[in-house]
């Protein structure tokens, strides 16, 4: 019988990893499933989708340039054009039991044209202000997957589940054992405390360029970087590395990398937040200003509020960064209760809950 599901979404890794983490507990817990990925033509879904084992087509789509981009702004709507007539083609061909979406502009054409034929969709909203896309399909979903309350003012007349967010499968290996192994695979010392700067699976070069020119404060603080600079960075910053600062272009083994960290500064996406909640460390959140609606930003301040995190603007980043991390080391206390509270607010169990509900319409 076909159990044909489709799961679309993508962009960034805070919409691939949920949706493969969403398609690894439905091979699980759905006999005979096959698992079809749609996103977006040249966008790094199409290389980690099938590194994680799934098939995945591309639509030629693409998000409005907020930064003034005519040419390619001009091609939106026969870009939307022919992805909606794609998705169709892949549906009509695909004839799947249900649809996902985790968000992002390659969801919108696949989830429209699945709930125009009657097709199950199901939203997977990662963040406390959700997207455009999601926003606009939420009045066609069956059900909602939501990470913070209170989203009800976003998905009004929508039946809302508060799941959490779905966190890759490497995560939940997370193991205090593995910090002096990775330490020593980098070339770090084991014993020296460890900072883990994440700019996001594209990397942010203000983050980069802190760290590098602020080289003599982590060495005279007895402190070392691991700086995972992305990898269209990674030439221009590779050349610093010296025996306290490791400069990755990405971090493959990531679980490894979070063992080591004793304070993680990162953005504030809505995945890495809840990766960090399962991991249970000091963080320092720096949200990225080049997202839609700010989100990040929101996101951040959600952790900041009830003290589960810091929290710097990238605007604020040269007169506070440094005395936020001092703040940080100085005091156990402190420390602890950071840790203490981001690891209350893990829902390590987002992918099951998700799955529970989405199974009872594939029939």
């Amino acid at each position: 019988m076909n159990k044909n599901l489709i799961i679309s979404g993508g962009g960034t890794g805070g919409h691939i990893y949920p949706a493969i983490s969403i398609a690894d507990q439905l091979k699980k817990k759905v006999d005979d499933c096959n698992i079809l990925f749609v996103g977006a033509k040249n966008k790094m879904e199409m290389k980690k989708v099938p590194e994680n084992g799934y098939k995945i087509i591309g639509l030629w789509i693409s998000g409005y340039q907020r930064k003034l981009n005519f040419i390619s702004n001009l091609k939106l709507p026969f870009k939307l054009i022919y992805s909606l007539i794609h998705s169709l083609i892949i549906i009509l061909k695909y004839k799947p039991k249900i649809v996902v979406g985790t968000g992002g502009y390659a969801s919108g054409p696949v989830m429209y044209i699945a709930a125009l034929l009657k097709i199950p969709v199901f939203i997977q909203e990662q963040n406390s202000y959700p997207g455009l896309t999601n926003r606009i399909l939420s009045k066609y979903a069956k059900k909602i997957f939501v990470a913070y309350d209170g989203m009800e003012k976003y998905f009004k007349n929508s039946e809302i589940i508060l799941s959490g967010n779905p966190i890759r499968k490497s995560i939940k290996n997370v193991s205090r054992r593995e910090k002096k192994e990775f330490l020593n695979q980098i070339k770090l010392d084991s014993d020296c405390k460890t900072i883990l700067v994440l700019g996001g699976s594209l990397g942010a070069k203000i983050l980069n360029d802190f760290i590098v020119e602020n080289l003599e404060f982590f060495k005279k603080n007895n402190l070392q970087i691991i700086l995972q600079c992305g990898s269209r960075y990674y030439e221009d910053y590779k050349n610093l590395e010296n025996n306290f600062l490791k400069i990755l272009p990405f971090i493959k083994e990531i679980n490894k990398a979070f063992s080591s960290a004793d304070l993680i500064v990162s953005r504030s996406g809505a995945s890495i937040i809840s990766e960090l909640c399962f991991v249970g460390k000091p963080v320092i959140f720096i949200p990225s200003p080049n997202v839609a609606e700010n989100h990040q930003s929101k996101n951040a301040r959600k952790l900041y509020d009830v003290g589960a995190a810091e929290y710097v603007e990238e605007d604020e980043i040269e007169y506070k960064l440094k005395s936020i991390i001092n703040k940080i080391f100085v005091s156990d206390v402190y420390k602890k209760s950071l840790s203490d509270k981001i690891a209350s607010l893990s829902k390590p169990n987002a992918s099951k809950i998700i799955v529970d509900e989405i199974k009872q319409y594939i029939k």
